[in-house]
């Protein structure tokens, strides 16, 4: 079910500290105080109030000598937690690395939240070509494969909802932009039963997705996802095929 209602925040030091985390997250290299405060838009003070909180709560390190910020350790047991509640992955695991194993392509598992698909689960292809996506990371629902299966599951009240709060932007130059586009695009999915990413969330990949759900609850998607020179069409076509297969047999277990 799709909330219209964004619920209301409190506790705008909370809201601050996640802003501050955020930017330790995304952070290629350890930063130091100064490139936390820029990348969260928090003055300095404060962001060191802040920081230092976390620290004595162990949701930060801070190197002495670099002075440097680092994730803390009391996120691992949050993060074995959170892994542990996600059923879906224990469910499909042995199925997806099957599909893995005969399409030799990597194989993607994703949920829906708040409007992105987040990717659970990524079984990489053997071959020396890696994909950018990576585990946690999001992808827009209207340009991914997984995300499009899942927006082909919504009523038509649903999609309203989501029109009027996503604007569809440009990921590559063959993403579908406008709202027509995307629902005759979703038309065709309910009628296959599959979805098609044609480079539409990254130049030169080409992905298969389907969506896996049970009776009235949608608990994701999962893809498959090459390089589009490693998709002619009669492989295509057999990867439609056992992406087919690996849903009913997955959605035979729920």
């Amino acid at each position: 079910m799709v909330d219209n209602e964004k619920p209301k925040l409190y506790g705008s030091v909370l809201i601050k500290a996640k802003t501050i985390l955020d930017a330790i997250l995304k952070s290629e290299a350890a930063p130091n105080l100064n490139e936390v405060s820029r990348a969260s838009g928090i003055n300095t003070p404060t962001t060191l109030k802040i920081l230092t909180t976390l620290e004595v709560l162990n949701f930060v390190r801070r190197d002495s000598e670099s002075r440097r910020y680092y994730l803390g350790t009391q996120f691992l047991a949050y993060g074995q937690k959170a892994s542990e509640s996600f059923d879906i992955r224990s469910v499909t695991r042995e199925l997806l690395q099957g599909l893995r194993n005969e399409t030799g392509e990597t194989v993607n598992l994703g949920i829906c939240q708040d409007d992105h698909v987040v990717l659970l689960e990524k079984l990489e292809s053997p071959s020396s070509i890696k994909l950018k996506s990576t585990i946690g990371g999001q992808m827009n629902l209207y340009s991914s494969s997984m995300g499009k299966a899942i927006l082909a599951q919504y009523s038509d009240e649903q999609l309203k909802g989501y029109f009027g709060r996503v604007k569809l932007k440009p990921v590559t130059d063959n993403t579908i932009v406008t709202v027509p586009g995307l629902r005759n695009d979703l038309d065709n999915i309910r009628n296959v039963g599959f979805s098609i990413d044609d480079e539409e969330n990254e130049p030169d990949i080409y992905c298969i997705g389907a969506v896996i759900a049970g009776e009235h609850r949608i608990y994701g998607a999962f893809s498959v996802s090459a390089p589009k020179y490693r998709m002619p069409d009669d492989r295509r076509r057999n990867f439609i095929r056992l992406v087919l297969e690996t849903q009913h047999r997955i959605q035979k277990l729920l």
